[in-house]
């Protein structure tokens, strides 16, 4: 719809709703439709862990590793010959998941990090590959580690970030990584957010936040100068630091100063000039390919509808030929080894699993290793269509729709998945969610809202100050497009998200009340007030940022009231599921359980669901399988789709309340 006004309660309005004969007829048309459905996929094949995922090669490419399941259903990391499948195991974790994992240049070790508690503080662990022997290479309790840099020159050193002196900023450590000694090398003086090492392993960069939430970028000349700044970013832009070239003379940087859009730069630090290297016009950068050994840019991605690469270096134009050819969907090279000779790819696609493959850039041929999820390979699953619409103010507006497999697009039952963040986007390509939900029945809408990145500076900035009104409006608009196309029965349309779209979904029923048959919450914040003043120690840099694009509690507390859905549960009218981990450290147990309270005390209709030993999502497989189970019978209750019987559902700690 363009430039109309929708308003109700003073803000909003949604088509006509249908007359009770129409929409009985719907309903039986509805009951018809389901029976035409491909055969019900079980949840635990949807949302289990893949069985590979983060798939590497060692330095050498002497080895493949990935993470998968053990038999409790734990993802661990496993290891296997380059040239043969003997896949074994090295991590032995016994409840809670690994983020992530690196190879060490000493091609000896790999180091990985993990939240051993849920709560937030990362420890970084080094696992010996032939004794299996582990090291806590952050022991310290109740400090947050993080990975800032390994380098190929110094094989048995790490650089991490540690907030031992003060909970709110994390200083550089480097440590040893064979006997695990730790020595303070750079102290943050209070703003810096993320610090870049040199090719010398020496911290000469560091992007730092400033007090009106914009950002700056400091360099030394050397490690032993003082920090100075040679550019700075305003709260509407973005910007940061990709790296480092071989010699030191040219720190490789991100930004949309003097431009639109994010684009690649090449700045001389002696001349401070400033060369653009890759840019789109309506798209911001997305991804980067960098040489392993030489340390420059080869390749760069503009992710649009799908990811679209530009190729910068010609001696790679024939590998990127090669590797569009093996497989469809989009493809991304996941590492290489240091002599640049196998390469790991995985092709990405919406119908199906990820396969990854080996490629031999010597004889350009490549080889299958495996699928992350086998189990779908033989099922039918449901095309992911990007789409576009124009915004009530005028904005180009894109996401994508995704009908169930086997019957028309025509008053299907549908639900607005929204995304969190809210500063990030949704992409095109396999989505387990809007895949369960597409099996049971359900159109499923995702949309880029204002506010969301990769579109340009205009179209993020747009959103400033707009939760719960203008970034709210773009849902809106796309619900409404999908009724006008005929898509969506506008009797049977649920709101759904996690985090940023907890949110979305609690604005949805309370400032758009007729508009929803139902709402799912995950970990969602119910009041911008109490969410403010939690904000964690650690993320105090940000919280410029926060107050810029959200609004500032000292000074705008009764704006973030109006846009708080808490104060507004008079106008809910559907039902609502809450789902909340206990041990969450940015959307705070306090978010879910107020407006829980408020709503039983006002007779409306919600249920509640409490993981105590989860965090910001659920992370362990038996919580994640009970939540999205409650959900489903949720969903099939108001708005009729398909369920799978609860069974198996005892290891969980979901607590009903």
């Amino acid at each position: 719809m363009q430039n109309s006004k929708l308003e109700m309660n003073g803000r909003y309005k949604s088509l006509l709703p249908l007359s009770l004969s129409v929409a009985a007829k719907i309903s039986n048309n509805l009951r018809l439709s389901l029976a035409d459905l491909p055969p019900l996929i079980k949840r635990e094949t949807l949302f289990s862990s893949p069985d590979k995922l983060n798939i590497q090669i060692s330095p050498d490419g002497k080895y493949i590793t990935y993470m998968a399941p053990d038999k409790n259903n734990l993802l661990q990391v496993w290891i296997r010959n380059v040239d043969r499948p003997n896949d074994r195991i090295l991590t032995n974790n016994k409840k809670y998941y690994i983020q992530s994992y690196f190879w060490s240049y000493n091609c000896e070790q790999i180091i990985y990090r993990q939240d051993v508690n849920n709560n937030g503080n990362f420890q970084i662990f080094a696992i010996d590959i032939k004794t299996r022997k582990i090291t806590n290479l952050t022991p310290k309790k109740n400090v947050q580690a993080r990975i800032i840099a390994l380098d190929r020159n110094f094989p048995h050193q790490l650089l991490v970030g540690l907030n031992i002196r003060d909970k709110r900023k994390h200083d550089v450590y480097q440590v040893n990584l064979k006997t695990g000694k730790t020595t303070l090398r750079v102290k943050n003086p209070g703003h810096f957010i993320d610090t870049i090492a040199d090719a010398e392993f020496k911290i000469r960069a560091a992007i730092g936040i400033t007090p009106d939430g914009g950002s700056t970028l400091s360099i030394k000349d050397n490690h032993q100068k003082p920090w100075k700044v040679i550019r700075r970013w305003g709260p509407d832009e973005s910007g940061t630091a990709l790296g480092f070239s071989e010699n030191g003379k040219i720190l490789y940087i991100l930004g949309n100063h003097n431009a639109e859009t994010i684009r690649l730069s090449a700045l001389n630090l002696k001349t401070k000039k400033e060369s653009i290297i890759a840019q789109n016009l309506q798209y911001d950068l997305n991804a980067t390919f960098i040489h392993p050994t030489k340390r420059y840019v080869q390749a760069v991605g503009f992710y649009k509808d799908k990811l679209q690469w530009q190729v910068l270096d010609k001696s790679i134009t024939a590998d990127f030929q090669a590797l569009s050819k093996i497989h469809g969907g989009e493809f991304r090279v996941l590492d290489r080894d240091l002599a640049d000779k196998i390469w790991l790819v995985a092709y990405n696609s919406d119908n199906g699993p990820t396969y990854y493959y080996k490629y031999n850039r010597v004889t350009r041929k490549s080889q299958r290793l495996f699928s992350n999820k086998p189990a779908l390979e033989n099922v039918k699953l449901a095309k992911m269509q990007p789409i576009s619409y124009q915004s009530r103010d005028g904005l180009r507006i894109h996401g994508y729709l995704t009908i169930p497999v086997g019957i028309p697009p025509k008053k299907l039952p549908t639900v607005l998945l929204v995304h969190g963040g809210p500063w990030i986007r949704d992409t095109w390509g396999y989505n387990p969610m809007v895949q369960w939900l597409a099996n049971r029945g359900y159109a499923v809408l995702q949309i880029n809202f204002r506010g969301s990145t990769g579109y340009g500076k205009k179209f993020l900035n747009a959103g400033n100050r707009e939760w719960g009104r203008k970034m709210h409006e773009d849902l809106i608009d796309g619900v409404n497009w999908t009724i006008l196309q005929g898509i969506a029965d506008p009797k049977k349309i649920a709101i759904m998200g996690g985090s940023y779209g907890g949110y979305a979904t609690l604005v949805g029923l309370t400032f758009t009340p007729n508009v929803f048959a139902a709402g799912v919450d995950m970990v969602g914040p119910s009041n911008l007030l109490t969410l403010m003043e939690s904000i964690p120690g650690d993320w105090n840099t940000v919280k410029a940022r926060f107050y810029h694009r959200v609004g500032n509690l000292e000074k705008e507390a009764d704006l973030l009231k109006s846009r708080s859905p808490l104060f507004f549960i008079n106008r809910i009218q559907a039902p609502l599921l809450i789902a909340q981990g206990a041990k969450d450290p940015r959307v705070k147990q306090i978010e879910s359980e107020q407006i829980v309270v408020a709503m039983r005390n006002a007779n409306k209709n919600v249920e509640y669901i409490l993981y105590p030993d989860e965090g910001h999502g659920f992370t362990r497989p038996q919580n994640r399988l009970h939540f999205y189970a409650k959900a489903e019978e949720f969903l099939g209750k108001y708005l009729g789709g398909r369920i799978e019987p609860m069974t198996n559902m005892s290891e969980h700690s979901g607590i009903i309340k």
